[in-house]
């Protein structure tokens, strides 16, 4: 099951959904992260919408298939950490994949459709009020484990390995952001970066 749910992982979604639809490569494209957020950027709200679906499904089906067979929780973990080590280093495509938001969501969402509300309602939340959809992320990640801890506690561990591994992936995110050069998200898709003329410290 592991192996398996790292070459789920491995299947780019938005490198497949671009070649599809005739658009630019999204690795060598805006942010160059090939996610549904940058195929937004490059190819509109139906390819970034085909690209988030995948992304969530290739998390998603082996963690509830793994959870159908009876497989303990920490295992569960691993086997969603898997796909999520399959987005990020495929071995479909030369080992260069994404952050891993939406495979480590879709891994968690099986849990339960409150949980998977949640962590969604509070990704969309959190990139309107702070036009970051990297702190977006890393915020989500970060209220996961809570969330899964209040609406089914034998899945926390698990969780909160995924929560850690999103936020260990966004570390150079994290690092503009201290910076204040972290590109801001505008509702039309594009990014939008800090002025010039800001000191980082």
């Amino acid at each position: 099951m592991i192996m398996a749910a790292y070459l789920a992982g491995s299947v780019s979604s938005a490198v497949l959904v671009c070649r599809i639809r005739r658009l630019p490569d999204p690795r060598t494209e805006g942010s160059g992260n090939p996610g549904a957020t940058n195929v937004l950027r490059i190819g509109g709200p139906f390819a970034a919408f085909m690209v988030l679906f995948f992304d969530m499904l290739k998390g998603a089906a082996p963690a509830y298939l793994a959870y159908l067979m009876g497989i303990s929780a920490i295992w569960l973990g691993v086997i969603a950490i898997a796909a999520c080590l399959g987005h990020i280093y495929p071995v479909f495509f030369d080992f260069k994949g994404g952050k891993g938001v939406a495979t480590a969501f879709g891994a968690m969402a099986p849990i339960g459709d409150d949980l998977a509300l949640a962590l969604i309602g509070s990704w969309l939340l959190l990139v309107v009020i702070t036009r970051y959809s990297s702190l977006a992320a890393i915020l989500t990640a970060l209220l996961a484990p809570l969330y899964t801890w209040y609406l089914d506690d034998r899945f926390t561990l698990p969780v909160a390995m995924l929560s850690t591994l999103i936020i260990i992936r966004h570390k150079d995110n994290i690092i503009r952001l201290a910076r204040g050069c972290e590109p801001r998200f505008t509702l039309k898709g594009k990014l939008k970066h800090p002025k010039s003329n800001q000191t980082n410290t």
